[in-house]
């Protein structure tokens, strides 16, 4: 990170660039060897009394103090991404959403209230795209309300680092004790190079998850009811279901509900050009086979097949195997995001 000019560094950023994209060094300490810095790269949310408001990439905030800042100037908006599908933050979010489709919603404003009894957030929680039509105050009083009514806490989901994402609105959340929570990067890849393999005869394909599937997937009876787990999974514009039979299956796919678990599971959604994996899992004692892979590729096979060419795919931010696995598979970040979670005091009113 380079903040010299003619040798110096250089403060170049002020409470007028509020809303900007900035690179700052800060002094937080001194050794023996000297003073020690640290850089901070994100939006600058807020510069009040003396003290910085930055939200990174990932979604987290920080706080400097002005006192403390030797270096800072304006960056880009988004840095440019060398790798993955051309593709803007809305375009993602709104296929995100729709391959993933809350059992209930309603609209305030720009943003769409979502419910489905508990199971996950993404399909229980608020995809603010704009304005809500309100002042900001009226509007977290609404979707508190709006929760509330159906037992749920108010969850809104929040994105961060890319171009018109939504940090100004997480500062604004945090400023009224909006909790962050369960940090998620989206991810990009081609999809042939997915599929570019033989294929695997141990993956079997359906249009609706069987009874052993939705057992292997843990998600599905952690929250919710299993009628809303259904309704999100089978959602989607046109999605596919792959099973990895486990050890002793007879081969009728858990029709007689006797089957072994299966070695592995996995979901895709395909939406024009995108298709969107979720719901990849595979049992402990069968890991390390390459059975992830095989899952993946064998619904990419059937993405192309509908005309898709880009992939995307949600993992929280410290699933480090899934993370190494999507490295390897060739997906690259292309923004965050977060939940805020409501005070537990507005959540009771």
């Amino acid at each position: 990170m380079e903040f010299t000019m003619g040798g110096r560094l250089e403060l170049r950023i002020s409470a007028d660039d509020v809303g900007k994209r900035v690179s700052v060094r800060s002094l937080t300490g001194s050794g023996g060897t000297g003073p020690t810095f640290t850089d901070t790269v994100g939006v600058l949310t807020s510069w009040t009394d003396g003290v910085l408001s930055i939200t990174r990439r990932g979604g987290q905030s920080v706080r400097l103090e002005e006192s403390a800042l030797v270096a800072g100037k304006v960056v880009p908006a988004a840095p440019a991404r060398r790798r993955g599908p051309a593709a803007t933050t809305r375009e993602l979010r709104e296929v995100a959403a729709r391959g993933w489709p809350a059992v209930e919603t309603a609209r305030l404003g720009e943003w769409t209230l979502r419910a489905s009894g508990g199971f996950t957030g993404r399909a229980n929680s608020v995809l603010p795209l704009g304005d809500p039509g309100v002042a900001p105050d009226t509007a977290l009083e609404r979707v508190v309300h709006w929760y509330g009514e159906r037992g749920l806490p108010a969850l809104v989901q929040v994105a961060t680092g890319g171009a018109d994402t939504d940090e100004m609105l997480a500062a604004e959340l945090e400023r009224r004790g909006w909790t962050a929570e369960r940090f998620t990067v989206l991810r990009t890849a081609a999809l042939a190079p997915l599929a570019d393999r033989e294929p695997d005869p141990r993956v079997r394909l359906s249009r609706r998850p069987d009874e052993v599937w939705l057992d292997a997937y843990r998600r599905g009876s952690s929250a919710g009811s299993s009628e809303d787990a259904l309704k999100v999974l089978a959602g989607g514009p046109s999605v596919w279901f792959a099973t990895v039979p486990g050890d002793g299956d007879g081969g009728d796919g858990g029709a007689d509900g006797g089957s072994a678990a299966p070695a592995a599971i996995g979901r895709c959604v395909v939406d024009g050009r995108w298709a969107g994996f979720a719901a990849v899992e595979v049992s402990p004692e069968r890991r390390r086979e390459g059975l992830a892979t095989a899952v993946m590729a064998e619904l990419a096979r059937a993405a192309l097949a509908e005309g898709a060419s880009a992939a995307y795919l949600q993992v929280e931010s410290g699933n480090t195997d899934a993370l190494a696995l999507y490295d390897r598979l060739g997906f690259v970040d292309h923004h965050g995001y977060h939940y805020r979670r409501a005070p537990r005091d507005r959540a009771r009113t």
